[in-house]
């Protein structure tokens, strides 16, 4: 019998914390699958940059991915997988995000508007504030707690990847290649926390746009892979379906 390999998992990290930070909840995948699971340039313990661009960043992630893999990417992470598949859409077996903060899909959407305003007086201010008050201040703003739990000091790797966060390019500004991704029936899932109403428009906006399966595991926060084995056997059974090519839109 040929040797069957096991269906690649890349995990793509978003803003502020590491790849490690960001997926730990999720290797007991790896008894299943194969795990790939970068750091994103900038974040520790790799030396700071100077800025992040999620269209730099996607050509970046296509250098990493190899053909067939299913990729899963998580808030901004969710942006640059999203923009690397439809760069490479035959390289890709599936794509899963989670709450990319890609406001520019739901534009006319009234949350969506006043998150996006609020992040830009929140960016205009970003050199008065310091990494505890600007990191506070955002997570509050993207349904990730109420900023309470922040340290203060930071631990230097939460402060590295704040510096970061306030050098991102606006992820609203990305336009997503979503009639190239749903016309090469590529299968899709979104997931959310139901916490956010921008974030929710946003998941409804690409679910939509993508013919995908959409999802919300409440309990959670932004970070919903935190959820652990709920978050896990969703995203298995998945991966399961594209495989055998039960899925929508598989192939």
């Amino acid at each position: 019998m040929p040797f069957r390999q096991r269906p690649r998992l890349v995990l793509v990290h978003g803003s502020v914390v590491n790849a490690a930070a960001t997926w730990r909840a999720q290797e007991p995948l790896a008894q299943e699958f194969e795990l790939v699971v970068p750091n994103r340039r900038g974040f520790p313990p790799g030396p700071e940059v100077a800025s992040v661009d999620f269209e730099d960043e996607a050509d970046w992630l296509l250098e990493r991915i190899g053909a067939g893999a299913h990729l899963v990417g998580h808030s901004y992470g969710g942006v640059i997988a999203l923009l690397a598949a439809g760069r490479q859409p035959a390289a890709v077996r599936s794509l899963t995000v989670i709450e990319p903060p890609a406001f520019g899909a739901a534009r006319g959407n009234a949350a969506a508007a006043a998150i996006v305003a609020a992040s830009t007086s929140l960016w205009a201010r970003r050199e008065a504030l310091d990494e505890t008050a600007f990191l506070r201040e955002f997570l509050r703003l993207i349904g990730g707690g109420s900023g309470g739990s922040v340290p203060d000091p930071l631990p230097s790797d939460l402060a590295q990847g704040t510096r970061l966060l306030k050098h991102e390019r606006p992820p609203g500004e990305a336009q997503l290649p979503l009639s190239a991704l749903r016309a090469a029936a590529l299968p899709a899932l979104v997931v959310s926390s139901g916490v956010t109403p921008a974030l929710e428009a946003v998941c409804d906006a690409i679910a939509s746009g993508l013919a995908a399966e959409r999802v919300v595991i409440p309990g959670t926060r932004h970070a919903v892979q935190f959820a652990g084995k709920p978050f896990n056997e969703l995203l298995a059974g998945f991966v399961r379906r594209v495989e055998s090519g039960t899925a929508d839109g598989g192939r």
